[in-house]
């Protein structure tokens, strides 16, 4: 736990004992109630401020939750799990060039030097994989942190930055993730792949025309791909709803 150079007294060891018990059960109030007694006491606790935004955010209380994570991040700028978990809140308020400045500040990947590009190569595919392993267990914060790490050392890994997109999308990051395809498009402007992701996380926003858009160039450009045409066949499916806001 970031923080804290004094001892717990006993009242505060227990409210933040019962405090986390009833986060990790899900019990919303009890859980409130401890921890922001805690936090009253002791505001320098960076992991309690985190699970009180996590409780805010799911008691609906947004604008509380984006104090509550940021000042976790204001006491650990490391801390990816609030990051993540602010970048989100902020999409949820439609806020979406507040929650690129957020990811935007995390702290640079600690790289000790200068290394060969066949050594920096073997880094970034480690730390790749690691990005994998997270995603697979759903643990979607570490998994950016590490494919950002990847792409830190080698930013032209396109398939990393594909891989960022998904687990972004898939942790309800989707501006960020649109903004990492739009920008492998710009400069791969032939990479069809990125463009069937593309079309599936605006497809997610309820922006369906700019799916249909951009599944239709991939069928231009690869008319063989079963995978597009399941996509449309889906989407002439459904009921026309209201396009998302932009």
């Amino acid at each position: 736990m970031a923080g804290g150079t004094t001892p717990l007294r006993g009242s505060e060891r227990a409210s933040l004992r019962l405090g986390k018990r009833f986060y990790e059960r899900g019990m919303l109030e009890p859980a409130v109630e401890h921890l922001e007694r805690v936090v009253r006491l002791r505001p320098e606790f960076a992991d309690v401020h985190y699970m009180l935004g996590m409780l805010y955010e799911r008691r609906g209380e947004l604008d509380a939750a984006v104090a509550s994570l940021s000042e976790a991040l204001r006491i650990n700028p490391g801390y990816a799990e609030a990051r993540l978990a602010l970048t989100a809140v902020y999409e949820q308020l439609g806020d979406y060039v507040q929650s690129e400045i957020v990811a935007g500040a995390a702290p640079p990947a600690d790289v000790a030097g200068p290394v060969d590009a066949t050594t920096d190569a073997k880094l970034a595919n480690l730390q790749a994989a690691l990005g994998d392993a997270y995603r697979e267990v759903g643990e979607y914060a570490d998994a950016i942190e590490a494919y950002r790490k990847a792409l830190a050392r080698r930013p032209d890994f396109l398939d990393v930055r594909y891989r960022l997109a998904t687990v972004l999308r898939e942790a309800g990051l989707a501006s960020q993730a649109i903004r990492e395809l739009e920008s492998s498009l710009r400069r791969h402007p032939d990479w069809t792949q990125a463009r069937v992701q593309l079309g599936l996380t605006y497809y997610s926003l309820g922006q369906w025309s700019r799916a249909r858009t951009l599944w239709e160039q991939c069928l231009e450009d690869e008319p063989d791909r079963p995978d597009v045409r399941m996509y449309l066949r889906l989407q002439d499916g459904d009921p026309p709803p209201e396009e998302a806001e932009e």
